[in-house]
């Protein structure tokens, strides 16, 4: 039985689904979700890269802005980092190399934990960062609750707190590249939410009536599509948001992801923001090849911040990853990137990938970072180089 057959059949058991459990069955389908098949998706043979594909450079810098938190967090004994959606390990491997290499106090107090749901990506972790888990400096976590994105499935008032290695009165930072992005999300319009049926075996999107907790969400940021608009409200993104506020007693969240604002929605942009990615090509066409391909939605960054301010965090102004890499790397002119460089040509390598990284035109305006704190003095926070570029 194939994904998209799996799914008819639910849909002829159950009638229409919501566009948020047809992308869940897409995306994490334990046999046939595109994240859960195999870990070859990734990087630049696959079907789309992240950052930490690009060079060891993004995870280096990270390492130096968690090196910063540590101390402004005054050096704590022990320090727990916690990456959500860890992929195959990559960024990982590269912050804990680079932390033993150039942070040696801050790699002592550190200990690293994994959030991943995929058996196939885990497999690859434990390939990519075999060293450091037998030295228990890393640890995979088991994903408390199920699958990635439904853990709440839009129910619980109380949020359950992210399983963690060390205890919860530890200072934590959570890390979530491109995390967000891959949450299911509910399509809304002036017709109502969107529902996908079946007809002769073939998806149709349908329409009913918006749950209240959906038509809260649009209320709250005053965005309310008008005839022939769409837009994604990702109530899986905001349950996460909780349970990070609920985890984090004192310390950090770095968040990076493609996304908008509030004030860029009202203007008219970033509506209907659902694409999907295979081979590096990218279409709105999320029926195309269920678990084949990669589907996401632009993160709304004011919400974020919002669901997390609710439990208790302070949140940041937004950066870009362009604004929020520079200011940490411009100190020591990137040193991170060039360092085992010793031909010219090395060099011209790494400085295009780090341009990559960095400039409008690759990577560096189109996602965004947000940070945000709990228990920490929101001026030393300020003072953090990843939140100092143009001041």
């Amino acid at each position: 039985m194939s994904l998209r057959q799996k799914i008819l059949r639910e849909i002829h058991e159950r009638g229409p689904i919501p566009f948020s459990r047809y992308l869940e069955m897409c995306l994490y389908d334990p046999d046939y979700g595109y994240y859960s098949r195999n870990a070859e998706q990734f990087g630049k043979a696959g079907d789309f890269y992240t950052s930490s594909d690009v060079h060891a450079v993004f995870g280096r810098l990270l390492a130096r802005q968690f090196d910063e938190m540590w101390r402004v967090l005054g050096s704590p004994e022990q320090i727990e980092l916690l990456e959500l959606g860890p992929g195959r390990g990559l960024f990982a491997q590269d912050v804990l190399d680079w932390s033993e290499k150039k942070f040696p106090v801050f790699f002592r107090a550190l200990r690293y934990s994994l959030l991943e749901s995929s058996s196939a990506l885990r497999k690859r972790i434990r390939t990519t960062v075999l060293r450091h888990l037998e030295s228990e400096k890393a640890k995979l976590v088991d994903n408390t609750g199920g699958r990635l994105g439904r853990e709440f499935g839009g129910s619980s008032q109380v949020p359950v707190p992210l399983p963690r290695t060390l205890p919860a009165d530890v200072p934590l930072i959570i890390f979530a590249n491109e995390f967000f992005d891959a949450l299911p999300v509910e399509v809304l319009s002036a017709q109502g939410a969107l529902r996908i049926g079946a007809r002769e075996n073939s998806f149709v999107e349908e329409w009913a009536s918006a749950s209240p907790r959906e038509l809260e969400f649009l209320d709250r940021l005053g965005i309310h599509p008008e005839n022939g608009e769409r837009t994604e409200v990702s109530l899986a993104m905001m349950d996460w948001a909780k349970r990070i506020a609920a985890t984090i007693q004192t310390g950090f969240l770095i968040a990076i992801d493609y996304g908008y604002t509030r004030d860029e929605q009202l203007a008219g942009r970033h509506l209907d923001t659902i694409m999907t990615y295979r081979e590096h090509s990218a279409t709105p066409d999320p029926y195309q090849a269920p678990g084949e391909q990669d589907i996401t939605a632009h993160v709304n960054f004011t919400a974020l911040a919002a669901a997390l301010e609710s439990g208790g965090m302070e949140t940041y102004k937004l950066r870009t990853q362009s604004q929020f890499l520079i200011g940490i790397g411009e100190n020591n002119q990137f040193a991170d990137a060039f360092e085992e460089c010793s031909l010219p040509q090395e060099k011209a390598k790494v400085a295009l990938q780090l341009k990559h990284l960095v400039t409008p035109m690759g990577m560096g305006e189109t996602f965004h970072v947000l940070v945000a704190s709990k228990g920490v003095n929101r001026e030393l926070v300020e003072s953090l180089t990843g939140l100092s570029f143009g001041k």
